[in-house]
């Protein structure tokens, strides 16, 4: 599973490529390609570095360099001396070079290095301000400054505006030639920062009307026009994208001060559903935009408290029983002027839901149930009182999208379990369930307490339990998406939590909340000082916990984060810091994907990876998922299953699992749950890693390894990378004797069954998924069990980081294969309309959720639908009539009907002997007990000869075309991309042929 939220105090490496590939698309220009008109440099350079202390008021300012291609001064540098107020320098020969790199320091162990980067500085006069390079002399008498105002329009002056923000250079200059006149020495003139986004410098003409020029950043990247240089005319100037406006109005003038404040929020509406509380209210209008509201809320014991948010409707959850309520409202602008308050309302709560009965699961053959996956966040929004934005909403972008992360719950799920019945899919795999704690957890994988369901998934009367309940009651399995492999980067709550260093100074207060002794983190609740829900006071401290193993708590590191601000030892999470005590954490970063350390080490900072062989980790998860199996959950989804040693599954968790089901619903409810092994490769065998396969993990270890977990898990990683890819167990338990279905061998079987990852590696073609699902089958125990998919929350076929873009026909033949090959044919949510079709599946916070394959889909659904049965729909309005219309809908409406039909789909064997055709097979399953023989024979999308077949009468379960075979022999012409052709043999009684079954759609006809 790929995880997305970035540590707070870490710059990825991913912003500075995107910033090198924004200034390639810009012209690097060698100094002896610009104009041949300019004088050559001076023989000898030098700098003055001009460096502003009024953030930093240091005692002493020190400037360690090296000129460019030369050796750095001894640290710590060469002293700086006092310039202008706010301002030091220092004036250094730089012989021939054209630049120098700089650091800065107090003297006394405290850095300035550009957050570790360093700075590039040029020749001349340069600023460096907060991180930003400038070239000016920010001293220079006010008569004597070459940027007069933008309002000078005599003609012998160009004031010259030109914009960084698209190039993203924060230093500029500008190279130019007046008419008749010479060209600057190159680099040119440094320009002064004017406002954000803008630099300016005013040119002298002399006697002419206009210049031609070109900029660059000081550091060899230049914008010249693409090659045709730039006329820049007297007065006042801007160049933007390429672009020059003359007698542009100035881009930084000022605008008056904003006094006016926003009008007071109307109709402000509250609402009580059991002990939650919806506010809502119109928005307010002001002259120059409302930024935020001011929600104060009254009553109940914890008395007044006040919470900003975004947007026009808040969520109150979590108050206390039969109490009144009253809110008002007050809008805020940018300014920070406030509005009146608006007229109050009140709500009074009513009691909290009674805690539901457990379920039972469903217990019949995990094969006959298709399977829809969703994101339980991005659904459906059931509740609006549990959403949440956390605390990247606005940097994601969300907030101006007004979608929060947390959106869809359990009770719009339950709202909407007749959208997917009517679809045909019997069983739903949901995103893991258990209460996360990170920067941006609504996909669930970062689980902080296991043994608490999420209350931003919950609601008043649609617990986990109801959604669980509810599901069964329409004959629904749930499936729960589990953690096992890692936690969040803050812990485990039970097992163990990091304590880390956090001292709310002037730089970090607003990172670091004030602790709130009593308050207890759960996802939803407001935290009234921060007036946050996701509060994190209690993670930091100024004190050294007892029993720290972290070196040098809390002393300054020397290093400074992208904002400038200093860092500290022990002050984030890291497996390598001691934070994590070995007992329960491994204390190593991953580096080889298919190596030992893929299974004993972090994948990634938000991702804790447990101590698996550990006996308090074990006790710790089994106790957890001990809970959601008395609920009544059908089946697990295991996440990131292939990082944990096969041993420690095989020896504990999974015998756990049948043991606890099997104690309480029987065996037979115990062969739902499956494994994602992230196997993203094309071939048999992961990069020819037995121990780093999908199939590996369906079987039981052949031999007996020593007693410690630890140990174990390196004995058999190394005998079996020794014995090989061709030593390794195979089975024959998916494929049929000749015609005959026989009875599977599950002796050697581990307890759990896979995602099968080549096939979805594959699936950019449905006629190449289907080879290499094939060509892997005899390697795992029963592929019959396989689960199937094309594209996923993760990944698309090939590992493509969009959603699957294949068209609408490819789609319908891809499901045409799923529905009828072997597996159990899964979809991701919106799939059925190609929702989000070719989109980016996941990019973290840096862009809206709703640009990206994670969109909420609750839009789709608005409005009425109720099912009668599997595959069919009794009645629908609204949007979600039109979602149900849709040609793949009706394709996958009708593929349900038939697959749940015969049975030979379901849970048959296969074979392909004796036929010709690209994707041509025929399956059998035969059930004594039931007396059940299902026999078909099926091609998707070509034609196919079948031959040695039984004879008897077949019926095309799509068209209802009969044929009588008495030779052995059937041929059947192609049926066209995304159609297929199923012959079911008549065998009478029961195991009558049923004929066509539904009506013709745009596919299957």
């Amino acid at each position: 599973m790929r995880r997305t939220a970035r540590a707070l105090l870490r710059r990825p490496a991913a912003a500075a490529v995107a910033a090198a590939g924004l200034l390639g698309l810009l012209t690097a220009v060698p100094e002896t390609t610009t104009p041949s008109t300019s004088p050559a440099a001076a023989t000898e350079n030098t700098a003055t570095v001009f460096y502003y202390t009024k953030t930093r008021n240091w005692s002493a300012y020190d400037l360690h360099y090296a000129p460019d291609g030369g050796s750095w001064t001894t640290v710590p540098g060469v002293r700086m001396e006092a310039a202008c107020t706010d301002w030091v320098k220092r004036t250094v020969s730089l012989g021939s070079a054209s630049g120098l790199a700089a650091t800065f320091n107090n003297g006394s162990g405290t850095w300035d290095n550009n957050a570790g980067k360093n700075y590039a500085l040029g020749t001349g006069d340069i600023t460096v301000k907060d991180g930003v390079v400038a070239h000016s002399d920010p001293c220079a008498d006010s008569g004597t400054d070459p940027s007069p105002s933008p309002t000078d329009t005599e003609t012998n002056t160009a004031s010259v505006y030109y914009s960084t923000t698209t190039v993203g250079w924060s230093t500029a200059n500008i190279h130019y030639q007046s008419a008749g006149g010479s060209w600057t020495a190159v680099p040119g003139v440094g320009m002064a920062a004017a406002c954000t986004g803008w630099m300016k410098r005013s040119v002298d003409l002399g006697g002419a009307t206009s210049v031609r020029a070109a900029f660059n950043n000081g550091n060899g990247v230049w914008d010249n026009n693409n090659g045709s240089d730039y006329t820049i005319r007297a007065g006042v100037s801007t160049v933007e994208d390429r672009v020059v406006t003359s007698g542009a109005d100035d881009p930084c003038a000022a605008e008056p001060a904003d006094t006016q404040a926003p009008t007071a929020p109307a109709k402000v509406k509250a609402e009580a559903d059991g002990v939650s509380v919806v506010l809502t209210w119109d928005p307010s209008t002001d002259d120059r935009g409302v930024t935020e509201y001011q929600v104060t809320r009254t009553g109940g014991a914890k008395g007044t408290t006040v919470t900003d948010v975004s947007s026009t409707v808040h969520s109150d959850a979590n108050l206390e029983e039969r109490t009144a309520y009253t809110y008002t409202v007050k809008a805020v602008d940018a300014a920070g002027n406030v509005s009146a308050a608006s007229a109050a309302a009140t709500a009074t709560t009513g009691e909290k839901p009674a805690t539901p009965a457990a379920g039972k699961p469903l217990g019949t053959d995990p094969r006959k149930d298709p399977v829809y996956f969703v994101l339980t966040a991005r659904f459906e929004d059931g509740d609006s009182s549990n959403n949440r934005g956390g605390s990247q909403h606005v940097k994601s972008g969300n907030a101006a999208n007004d979608d929060p992360m947390f959106r869809g719950d359990f009770k719009g799920l339950v709202n909407k379990l007749d959208y997917i019945k009517g679809l045909g899919f019997s069983a739903i795999w949901i995103t893991p369930v258990v209460l996360n704690r990170s920067d941006y957890d609504y996909h669930g994988y970062h689980g902080y307490d296991f043994y608490k369901v999420d209350g931003r998934l919950e609601s008043a009367g649609a617990s986990y339990q109801d959604l669980i309940n509810a599901a069964h009651a329409k004959g629904m399995k749930i499936y729960q998406d589990v953690v096992y492999n890692h936690s969040s980067r803050w812990g485990a709550k039970g097992l163990f939590t990091p304590t880390v260093y956090g001292v709310r100074d002037d730089q970090w207060s607003r990172y670091y909340d004030e602790r709130s002794e009593g308050f207890e983190y759960d996802g939803v609740s407001v935290e009234p000082k921060s007036g946050k829900s996701y509060y994190n006071g209690d993670l930091w401290s100024t004190a050294e916990p007892s029993g720290n193993t972290c070196l040098d708590w809390g002393k300054p590191t020397g290093k400074t984060s992208p904002e400038g601000y200093k860092l500290y030892n022990c002050q984030w999470p890291s497996p390598t810091s001691g934070m994590f005590p070995k007992a329960y954490y491994h204390n190593c970063w991953l580096g080889n994907w298919e190596g030992e350390d893929s299974r004993s080490c972090w994948l990634h900072e938000d991702l804790a990876d447990f101590n698996t062989e550990s006996a308090p980790v074990q006790s710790y998860l089994i106790g957890a998922y001990d809970k959601y199996i008395d609920m009544g959950v059908d089946g697990f989804r295991i996440d990131t299953a292939v990082h944990i040693p096969r041993t420690t599954w095989n020896r504990r968790f999974l015998p756990a699992i049948q043991e606890r089901v099997t104690s309480r619903f029987g065996a037979a409810a115990a062969k739902n749950f499956f494994g994602e092994v992230g196997a993203f490769v094309n071939d048999k065998w992961n990069r020819g890693s037995v121990n780093h396969s999908a199939q590996f993990f369906t079987w039981k270890e052949r031999k007996e390894y020593t007693a410690d977990d630890t140990a174990a898990a390196l004995e058999m990683y190394d005998y079996e990378e020794q014995l090989g890819t061709g030593s390794q167990p195979v089975s024959t338990n998916a494929f049929l004797d000749g015609n005959t279905y026989h009875t599977p061998d599950h002796s050697r079987f581990s307890g759990m069954n896979v995602i099968d990852m080549r096939m979805h590696m594959n699936f950019g073609d449905a006629s190449n998924a289907y080879s290499n699902g094939k060509d892997s089958d005899d390697s795992y125990d029963d592929a019959t069990y396989n689960v199937v998919y094309v594209d996923s929350h993760d990944y698309g076929p090939n590992k493509s980081s969009e959603r699957y873009a294949g068209g609408t026909d490819a789609w319908a033949e891809n499901m045409s294969l799923m529905w009828t090959f072997r597996g159990i044919p899964t979809l991701y949510y919106g799939s059925e309309i190609e929702f989000q079709a070719g989109k980016k599946i996941d990019c973290g916070p840096s862009c809206p959720l709703a640009t990206t394959g994670r969109a909420y889909y609750g839009g789709h659904l608005a409005g009425t639908v109720e099912a009668s049965d599997f595959g069919k729909v009794s009645s629908a309005t609204g949007e979600v009539a039109r979602t149900l219309a849709k040609p793949l809908v009706k394709h996958l409406q009708r593929l349900n009907e038939i697959r749940r039909a015969v049975p030979a789909l379901q849970m048959g064997q296969y074979s392909t002997e004796g036929i010709t055709g690209s994707m041509a097979y025929k399956r059998r399953y035969t059930d004594a007990t039931s007396g059940t023989d299902s026999f078909a024979l099926v091609t998707v999308t070509g034609a196919a000869d079948y031959t040695g077949i039984p004879n008897g009468t077949y019926k095309d379960a799509v068209t209802g075309d009969t044929r009588v075979v008495s030779d052995g022999k059937l041929s059947v012409g192609a049926p066209g991309k995304g159609n297929l052709r199923v012959y079911v043999l008549d065998l009478g009684g029961k195991n009558a042929a049923p004929g066509r079954i539904g009506a013709p759609g745009p596919y299957l006809n």
